[in-house]
């Protein structure tokens, strides 16, 4: 069997719940608690996704794009795939998710993503109407709800993206 190595970035604003999501894909662990993330972290984990096919994801959990910080570009170099986070509770975070877009197509090129709308847990109070997402999958957006809190697409969106990478 082959196993391939991929590099992705989590990328989107701050507190939406990147490293949560990393935590629940990589540990199956959960927490309330808010750190925020300076710099860069790295984890990995291998999955299989057939009897032919294994992929070993390198997880760059880059920090939150704010007024405060910006993603430098020398992050995503390298990078096969990445997951565009936005927390569905907040619509400036969709904004800040279309820069990050334009940022990763001028550093590496078209190179497959997937918008992860993250606390779906908390879908009533939702400013990401279904509207926002119907658009972007019309443009060729893949879009995974998840939420990390209560391990629902999390897992999901990481195959998604490890299928498009190794399609691409």
């Amino acid at each position: 069997m082959t196993v391939l190595k991929k590099k992705i970035c989590m990328l989107g604003g701050s507190a939406v719940g990147k490293t949560s999501l990393v935590h629940r894909f990589v540990r199956s662990m959960f927490s309330d608690k808010y750190m925020t993330t300076v710099g860069v972290k790295i984890d990995q984990k291998t999955i299989v996704l057939d009897e032919k096919r294994t992929v070993e994801l390198i997880l760059w959990d880059i920090h939150g794009d704010d007024e405060f910080q910006n993603v430098r570009r020398m992050y995503l170099r390298g990078m096969a795939g990445y997951f565009l986070v936005i927390d569905g509770t907040r619509r400036s975070t969709l904004d800040k998710a279309h820069m990050l877009r334009n940022l990763a197509v001028t550093t590496v090129g078209d190179i497959p993503f997937v918008l992860i709308v993250n606390k779906s847990d908390l879908s009533a109070e939702w400013e990401i109407t279904k509207e926002d997402l119907d658009l972007m999958r019309e443009q060729g957006w893949h879009i995974v709800e998840t939420s990390a809190k209560e391990d629902c697409g999390v897992t999901e969106a990481f195959e998604k993206l490890a299928k498009l990478m190794i399609t691409f």
